[in-house]
């Protein structure tokens, strides 16, 4: 396999977290009897671009199919971080009833509305036909369908142009990332801004969040290699921000190469020598982290086993991607934790790939009374801990798993 961006031959593996699922397939009772689908879940680092990639991916219209299990509009922490986005980008950039907002990967409109609100016009991007339908229900205008230069190119024509072009956590999911980044710039008007947000390697890599390597995220990012991809595009990164979402993430700020409106802040190169310095650019910052991962598996099994021999009782928070990915490296089935609750009733009544620990409403908690809830959503640890503050009536403790397990 060659680099997605650069083309150089792939060499160096970050991390082989072995087989599993895609993550979001979830299961009904029925499917539970019938053979699963597993894929290779092995990643590289290009040695020359230093683009952090998964192997051979699973195709993305496979992944992303019409009843795609996760909407936007179920954590309360995403929405607020999404209305004070809007905020932000409407006091600095004057948007107003005339200006032209595009959001690809648009999900269930759970942005979009914030703009709408306002009176601003807003147009939806989203390959997954059951969240659009939601969006679209709010009145959000919603194509249907993948972004790349073919449909840039198409509502380019019809004059569709973006005066703001944003993708929050879209950036990492696209297979064909040359593709999406052109696309952007024939989208962008000419004194026009791109904002993307994606979760930030160097978090990752620092903070042992392997468990937010899943097939559905082709490329892990920093901003070494995104700055890369964007000038290959005729784009150039006048901003940057640290944001504390998804564990640690970036909003990148672009406009074309020529348009000198926009200045370049001292936060692209505060940030590029921060990277540099942790040896963003050298192979070697890459390597060990196998061995972390693997700490992190051990120490779970461990206290998921001593709970068992102790008659003790674990369940899990959160039926989200990176949950699976964690439960899935670790071996862990329904005889380790009991079930998984989740908010979303499009998850409700099914149960996780691979492990098979049936998805449940919160209420069965309150039923259970676990001397454990296990938050595989961490990032999400503020919500959560809140929400559930009631399992300390009857004693119950939550564990995060990530970076290394720990009772709270």
């Amino acid at each position: 396999m060659n680099c997605r961006f650069c083309k150089a031959p792939l060499e160096h593996v970050f991390i082989d977290l072995n087989n599993s699922p895609a993550s979001n397939s979830f299961l009904t009772k029925e499917e539970l009897n019938e053979p699963e689908v597993f894929y290779p879940l092995k990643v590289y680092t290009c040695t020359h671009c230093f683009l952090v990639q998964v192997d051979e991916y699973k195709k993305s219209d496979a992944i992303f199919n019409k009843e795609y299990a996760y909407f936007s509009s179920y954590s309360k922490d995403w929405l607020a971080h999404s209305k004070a986005y809007v905020q932000k980008m409407v006091e600095r950039f004057a948007l107003n009833s005339t200006s032209s907002v595009i959001e690809i990967a648009s999900n269930d409109g759970y942005l979009l509305q914030y703009f709408k609100e306002k009176n601003i016009p807003v147009l939806g991007i989203e390959p997954t036909a059951n969240t659009a339908k939601v969006a679209i229900d709010k009145g959000i205008e919603t194509i249907i369908d993948f972004f790349g230069v073919r449909l840039a190119k198409e509502l380019s024509s019809k004059n569709k142009k973006a005066d703001l072009l944003l993708g929050n956590n879209v950036l990492a999911h696209v297979p064909d990332i040359v593709d999406f980044v052109g696309g952007m710039k024939i989208l962008l008007k000419e004194d026009g801004i791109i904002t993307m947000e994606f979760p930030h390697l160097v978090q990752l890599i620092n903070n042992n969040q392997f468990d937010t390597i899943y097939h559905e995220h082709f490329s892990y990012l920093s901003f070494y290699t995104v700055k890369q991809i964007f000038e290959s595009a005729g784009l150039k990164l006048s901003d940057v921000e640290e944001l504390p979402t998804h564990g640690g993430s970036l909003r990148i700020y672009a406009t074309h190469a020529e348009n000198n409106q926009q200045a370049i802040t001292e936060n692209v190169k505060t940030l590029l020598d921060k990277e540099l310095n942790f040896g963003i650019n050298k192979i070697e910052y890459y390597s060990g982290f196998t061995q972390k991962a693997f700490n992190a598996k051990i120490q779970l099994l461990e206290f998921l086993i001593e709970q068992k021999k102790q008659n003790k009782k674990v369940v899990a928070y959160g039926a989200a991607a990176k949950g699976n990915t964690l439960l899935n490296y670790c071996g862990v089935k329904n005889d380790l934790i009991d079930f998984v609750v989740d908010a979303n009733p499009h998850k409700q009544n099914k149960f996780l790939p691979a492990s098979h620990i049936p998805v449940v409403n919160e209420s069965e908690i309150i039923k259970a009374k676990p001397d454990f809830v296990i938050i595989l959503p961490w990032n999400l640890k503020s919500e959560i801990t809140s929400q559930l503050s009631y399992i300390k009536e009857w004693g119950g403790r939550f564990v995060i798993p990530i970076p290394e397990t720990e009772i709270l």
